[in-house]
């Protein structure tokens, strides 16, 4: 395996580790991968700036009486051979309750990450909606 490989390798179990965290609802370590300037843009159009805002959003969305379950599964990731950075993209989904419940809203996502000090960070992310079921269609979109 050489060295892109195994960043790629490394990206991905990064990711994997990110999503189990959010299905165990440990927010804090789901964003431990992100830089402290990561930028997101929600599924339906909503932009989000900063670690804090995303943990706010994250832990507002997943939390409560029906709360939604973030999962993401990179397919595939491309490491720089030049910089320190590299591309994924893969498919996520929203389930109600817990990662195993119905999804109601999925789509795919496309990340950039960064790697500072020898870990790969999340720098930006960008989700696009593609599919709803039941409730998940009722969301709003930014137009």
């Amino acid at each position: 395996m050489n060295d892109r490989e195994r960043a790629a390798a490394d990206i991905k179990t990064v990711r994997a580790a990110q999503t189990k965290a959010m299905a165990d609802r440990d927010f804090e370590a789901a964003a431990s991968v992100w830089t402290e300037d990561v930028t997101m843009r929600r599924a339906l159009g909503q932009a989000i700036a900063g670690r804090s805002e995303y943990l706010d959003m994250l832990s507002s969305t997943s939390s409560g009486q029906n709360p939604i379950v973030y999962q993401r599964t990179a397919v595939t990731v491309d490491v720089s051979d030049r910089w320190p950075l590299a591309y994924e993209e893969g498919r996520w989904s929203g389930h109600t309750g817990n990662a195993d419940g119905q999804p109601v809203i999925a789509g795919r996502y496309a990340a950039q990450w960064v790697k500072r000090d020898g870990r790969w960070l999340i720098r930006s992310e960008v989700f696009v909606a593609l599919t709803c079921d039941g409730a998940g269609c009722l969301y709003e979109v930014v137009p």
